[in-house]
């Protein structure tokens, strides 16, 4: 039977509470020990977050600045208001119900080392004080829990803080070596730690107290990052709020962002946009036109076939137009306008999450739900829909493309014109539409009351015009049932489209609730709730949120660390699937240096 010990976690920073998630579900076992972390709480400025840090943390947080005066007024361009003060080492105790933690783990705001970020602005005041809270909070850590030091520390930020926050870096490995802290600086990546289906690559630094925890190396194994497809495979088809909640709406994005994204080729970013040739401002090769049915405005796929090209075939009364596929090769790919295939990973998600600030859309193969198979010829080789009671080729696809023919080629005269002048052929109980008639006769429909001409068939309305009375029977060709609309939206009108590319997939952003599901923060068959009602809220929370997969890997080694140095041990080899060596390697470093 297992002997349980509890380990206690705290977090700066601590936003929605990913990482403490993560590390209340680790549960590491050494011999017959097993730890079970307990969190204390956590530190945050934005009250919103905290709310959601109380859900998935299952403990409150505390609303607290962490800035100094003078930090405050960079950042914010003013004085802080009335009742403000600097928080105090005795704050962060309180926060912690003034508890003592094994394990700290800090997350300060990585906006001034982001790349996102242009060098010039985060040399700016504002972003300077920012950065400054990396060592503000380790400070006021160190101070809080200078009688009874914290055992393992863990501070994760983005990779460019090593080299943008180089300074600030070094004084933080000082000040940790002056509390009795060995210190190392290292990297990893977040979807190897958690096994996730992104890359989120981030800086880390580890400190262990020395007097407290001895140096431990063991053997850790690397997970494999996933395909995105793997995680929105199992989820509701976007846009399904009844199954998913209103977190999986597709975002309603400005129409100039709708139009780069479609033409964003798959598994390619916003540089395939630069093979398209332009000339005086407009698309050369391309333009955008409404859908429309009965071939008008239609395109053909490459490889369909084309009907045939009467003399006055025009793109507005036919599909006379093609879907060339043949570009320029070799475009470099960023990270702008990124279309993610259903087979890949997707890229970190973060705090900027919108389509034009990286790869936060993908080439979904699913149907997505439009025409519902209405008219559809399935293919010989296919399989058919399911035959109803109401079965129609209006309902569904009910037709077969049968590419057998018997016998000599034969028309049996359907859709046959016959001349005016010509006898026409046998009429049958068969005949329908078979056989038609060339009409030389003026005049038609152009006698007062006249059914044809009074009932409006095929009639389009003007845009400024008004519409005839809508009967329960309107369809377009007994009525002026159609309009002129001259309106194409905004540049910045914002609005939810659906982009069916060439290749067969629908290009679209991810919803909130994918992100949150690339996150670790829920499993894809789950519901997620956050505080408040903006997508754009959520998003910029779930992108700073550290992944739980990660942090439970994180946790799960800094457990087995504490449960080794609590039993004696100084030296250990294991072939427990734990994680990423780097890490491993920075909790055995026992020098009181900072390593490079």
């Amino acid at each position: 039977m297992l002997a349980k010990r509890t380990l206690k976690h705290f977090h700066f920073c601590c936003g929605l509470g990913g990482g403490a998630k993560g590390f209340n579900r680790a549960k590491p076992v050494v011999g017959n020990l097993q730890a079970e972390w307990q969190c204390l709480g956590g530190i945050d400025v934005d009250p919103a977050g905290l709310r959601d840090f109380q859900r998935l943390a299952g403990v409150p947080g505390t609303l607290l600045d962490l800035f100094t005066r003078d930090q405050y007024i960079r950042f914010h361009g003013k004085e802080p208001p009335a009742g403000w003060r600097e928080a105090t080492p005795d704050d962060v105790r309180r926060a912690a119900q003034n508890d003592d933690p094994d394990a700290v783990f800090i997350s300060s705001p990585c906006k001034g080392a982001s790349g996102l970020l242009s060098e010039t602005m985060s040399l700016t005041p504002k972003y300077q004080a920012l950065n400054e809270l990396t060592l503000r909070c380790v400070w006021l850590m160190c101070e809080a829990w200078k009688h009874n030091p914290v055992s393992l520390i863990v501070f994760e930020n983005v990779p460019r803080l090593a080299t943008r926050g180089r300074h600030l870096l070094d004084q933080i490995g000082q000040l940790l070596a002056f509390y009795g802290y060995a210190v190392a600086e290292t990297t990893h990546d977040c979807g190897q730690l958690g096994g996730l289906a992104q890359s989120r690559k981030r800086f880390l630094l580890v400190a262990r107290h020395i007097e407290k925890v001895p140096p431990f190396l063991y053997e850790p194994e690397k997970k494999t990052l996933r395909a995105v497809g793997d995680i929105l495979g199992r989820m509701p088809l976007a846009g399904d709020i009844e199954a998913a909640g209103p977190m999986h709406r597709v975002p309603a994005l400005q129409w100039k962002t709708w139009v780069r994204l479609a033409l964003v080729e798959a598994g390619k970013d916003w540089r395939s946009l630069n093979d398209l040739s332009i000339e005086d401002g407009y698309l050369r090769d391309l333009i955008i036109v409404p859908e429309a049915y009965a071939g008008y405005l239609g395109v053909n796929q490459w490889g369909d076939s084309m009907g045939t090209v009467a003399g006055r075939s025009s793109p507005t009364n036919g599909a006379f137009s093609v879907a060339d596929p043949r570009a320029r090769e070799g475009a470099l790919q960023y990270q702008q306008y990124g279309v993610r295939r259903w087979d890949e990973t997707s890229g970190a998600v973060i705090g900027v999450k919108s389509p034009g600030q990286g790869t936060f859309s993908v080439a979904d193969p699913r149907d997505p739900g439009i025409g519902h198979g209405k008219y559809n010829v399935a293919q010989w080789d296919g399989l058919s829909r399911t035959v109803i009671a109401a079965s129609t080729t209006g309902q569904g696809a009910f037709a077969v493309q049968d590419p057998r023919h018997m016998g000599a080629a034969k028309h049996s005269n359907e859709f046959r014109v016959v001349p005016y002048d010509r006898a026409t052929q046998t009429v049958t109980s068969a005949h329908g539409t078979g056989q038609c008639v060339a009409d030389p006769r003026p005049g038609m429909a152009k006698v007062k009351g006249d059914p044809y001409l009074t009932g409006g068939h095929y009639g389009v309305v003007p845009w400024n015009g008004q519409a005839g009375a809508v009967s329960a029977s309107a369809r377009q060709d007994n009525g002026r049932w159609s309009v002129a609309d001259p309106r194409m939206p905004a540049a910045n009108e914002r609005l939810t489209c659906v982009i069916r590319s060439l290749d067969g997939t629908w290009h679209r952003p991810f919803t909130t609730l994918e992100l949150a599901a690339l996150q670790s923060l829920v499993d894809p068959e789950e519901q997620l709730e956050l505080d408040g009602l903006s997508d754009q809220a959520w998003r910029e929370r779930i992108g700073n949120a550290v992944p739980p997969s990660a942090a439970e890997a994180i946790a799960h080694v800094m457990g087995t660390t504490l449960l080794l140095a609590g039993a004696g041990e100084t030296f250990m080899l294991s072939n427990m699937p734990v994680w990423v060596r780097p890490v491993a390697v920075g909790l055995s470093v026992s020098e009181l240096e900072v390593q490079p």
